[in-house]
């Protein structure tokens, strides 16, 4: 497995392509947390989200075995669109848009690693995201989206665009409204992070 350290993207599934599970599951470890926790994001049930991430990774499994897998040098990016289309799909299937609000409120940003916290480092920690998550909550749907995927998915916002389906001016548009009314918020609510 350590010797799929140094493999890029495109090198992991050309040998996944050719039988070497081990090359996947390097896939898997690599890009688990920013997707998953771009899912949890949009669907806002931890549950649903396993479901989601699993299915994301069904049909990546299917497409590289039919060899129909294009996309080169861009794994990310595309994996995120697979999961973002299939939150779409959900949500079109219960006839709601997402919103931001995990149902057994935990925080999304759980999933983020901090090294040996003391435990008054944890607490101020929790609460800044805590304060974050409820601020995030109040942006419109578009707004927020685009700061989860551009802040916690780590994608440019040409990958944005095409992952909500817009032009770059727009996603670029709804991330400068978004941290405008993000500074509006912590101004009114005197919040310093």
């Amino acid at each position: 497995m350590r010797r799929f350290i140094q493999f890029t993207d495109t090198q992991l599934v050309h040998a996944f392509s050719e039988g070497d599970l081990h090359a996947f599951e390097a896939l898997i470890n690599r890009y688990k947390d920013k997707l998953f926790s771009s899912i949890v994001f949009l669907v806002k049930d931890k549950y649903l989200a396993e479901d989601l991430f699993q299915e994301t990774f069904i049909r990546i499994i299917d497409t590289i075995h039919n060899n129909r897998y294009n996309e080169e040098g861009k794994f990310l990016p595309w994996a995120m669109r697979i999961a973002h289309n299939l939150c779409v799909d959900y949500f079109r299937k219960v006839k709601r848009m997402p919103t931001i609000v995990d149902s057994d409120n935990n925080d999304i940003f759980d999933w983020i690693q901090v090294a040996e916290e003391s435990p008054e480092q944890k607490i101020i920690r929790h609460q800044n995201h805590d304060r974050v998550h409820r601020m995030l909550e109040k942006l419109p749907a578009e707004q927020r989206e685009v700061i989860v995927l551009r802040h916690f998915a780590d994608l440019s916002f040409k990958q944005i665009a095409e992952l909500t389906n817009c032009s770059i001016n727009t996603a670029l548009g709804r991330m400068r409204y978004g941290l405008i009314n993000l500074r509006k918020l912590m101004q009114e609510k005197q919040i310093a992070l």
